[in-house]
Parts: C-alpha cells; sequence; structure tokens
C-alpha cells in the first residue's frame, strides 16, 4: 500500500509540475509572438520582465526551480518503474496498449532539456553577464536585435524547429495524460484531452514560426521578399 501510495503521489507531482510549465509556455509564447507583431512591444515587454524585481527574483526561481524538478522526478519515475517492472514508466505492454509516443517520453524529453540547455545559452547566460558581470546601463530596445541576431544563423535555427518538434511530442502525451495522473473522471478527461492535444500542435507550431520568420527576415536576400513583407504586414495590422 505504501508503495503503492509513493509512486501515485509521484506521478501526482509530475503532473502538476508539468501544468505548471504548460503555463509558463503559453506565457512566454505570447511575449515571443510580440516580437513578430510589434518589435517595440516585444521590448517593452522584455526589459519590464528582465528588470521587474517579483519575477526575476521571486517568479524566476521558482520556474527554474519547476523545471528541475519535473526533469529529475521524470528520471526518478522512469528509473524506479523500470526496475519494478522492466518497462517505462509511460509503457505498460509495449505495442498492445500504448503508443509511440508515450513509450518515449523520456527521449522527447531529454531532448526538451538539451533545447533549454541552449535556449539557456543562448538568452538567460548572456542577460545574467549582461546584468551583473559586466554591469551595464538597462536599454529597452536592445532585446529584439538580439533575438534576431540568434537566428540569423540556419543551424541555431534548424536546432530550435528540431526542439520544437520534440517539445510537441512530449506534450501531446504528457499534458493530455496529466489529468488521469490527477484523478479526474473519464468524461472530463475526454474534453481536456482534445484541448491538451491542440495546445500540444499550436503552441510548438507558433514557436517554429517565430523561428522561421526571423531567420528569414534576419536573411539579406530575403529580408524585403513579398512573402515576409506580407507577414509582417498582416501582424502588423492587428494592432
Amino acid at each position: 500500500m505504501g508503495v503503492n501510495s509513493s509512486s501515485i503521489a509521484r506521478k501526482v507531482a509530475m503532473a502538476l509540475s508539468g501544468l505548471f510549465l504548460v503555463f509558463f509556455l503559453a506565457q512566454h509564447f505570447t511575449i515571443n509572438m510580440m516580437s513578430v507583431i510589434s518589435p517595440d512591444l516585444f521590448n517593452e515587454t522584455s526589459h519590464f520582465m528582465g528588470t521587474n524585481f517579483v519575477v526575476q527574483f521571486l517568479l524566476q526561481p521558482v520556474l527554474i526551480f519547476g523545471v528541475l524538478f519535473h526533469f529529475i522526478m521524470g528520471f526518478i519515475l522512469e528509473y524506479r518503474n523500470r526496475n519494478a517492472r522492466g518497462i517505462s514508466y509511460v509503457s505498460f505492454k509495449g505495442n498492445e496498449n500504448s503508443t509511440w509516443v508515450s513509450r518515449n517520453m523520456i527521449y522527447s524529453g531529454l531532448v526538451v532539456l538539451a533545447f533549454l540547455g541552449l535556449h539557456f545559452y543562448d538568452f538567460w547566460v548572456p542577460e545574467i553577464i549582461y546584468k551583473y558581470v559586466d554591469v551595464s546601463e538597462a536599454v529597452e530596445d536592445r532585446y529584439f536585435p538580439e533575438l534576431v541576431h540568434k537566428f540569423e544563423s540556419p543551424v541555431r535555427t534548424g536546432l530550435y524547429v528540431i526542439s520544437f518538434v520534440f517539445l510537441a511530442l512530449h506534450l501531446f502525451h504528457g499534458f493530455a495524460s496529466s489529468m488521469q495522473s490527477l484523478g479526474w473522471t473519464k468524461g472530463y478527461r475526454g474534453a481536456f484531452s482534445k484541448f491538451a492535444k491542440a495546445y500540444a500542435i499550436v503552441i510548438p507550431a507558433g514557436f517554429v514560426f517565430i523561428a522561421l520568420y526571423h531567420h528569414l527576415v534576419s536573411v539579406p536576400n530575403l529580408h524585403d521578399n513579398e512573402v515576409v513583407l506580407l507577414i509582417q504586414q498582416a501582424f502588423q495590422s492587428l494592432i
């Protein structure tokens, strides 16, 4: 009974930490989409997020803890269930009652973790150096050029796109199944599952669009491309 209870508790903790990260992901996507709609709005929002005490010293540590907790808990669940049953945490009888995505959650999670390392290296580490090592003056309009600069490289852009595909795979199973771990009834889970799977497609696809958009804008020969200009005009008309 104790073993079963602790196993359920770990799965509930895994689901709750995942839902917390899903909420953050939506917020992060919203801010990044501003870079397509309005560079000025993106700069203003990024400057606020980067200088606000509550965001930097309260919410950011909570987010970092949430990321670490989710991945560590995932590894613990995978390890314990492999030892207990000889199968993965997310699978039961192989192909009989589980999908390829569910059986390989640990691997899609590792790709997402590697991507987070790259993302932190690209944006968080330079920000820490800028503010606390170089102690540079706060410049509100620097965020958009820094973002575009990162996507000048086709290799980096490609890595981001591939990572977002794996993020979609991870979310497609993880988000939809979180309600089962939390004990929701089958009726409620059905409706939530549809929303979760739509989220798992739309949000990563949106990130792919943002990465490709900024890459195309940063390439000199494509900067004045009619398609790129039409996209810019379409989004600018929204504000």
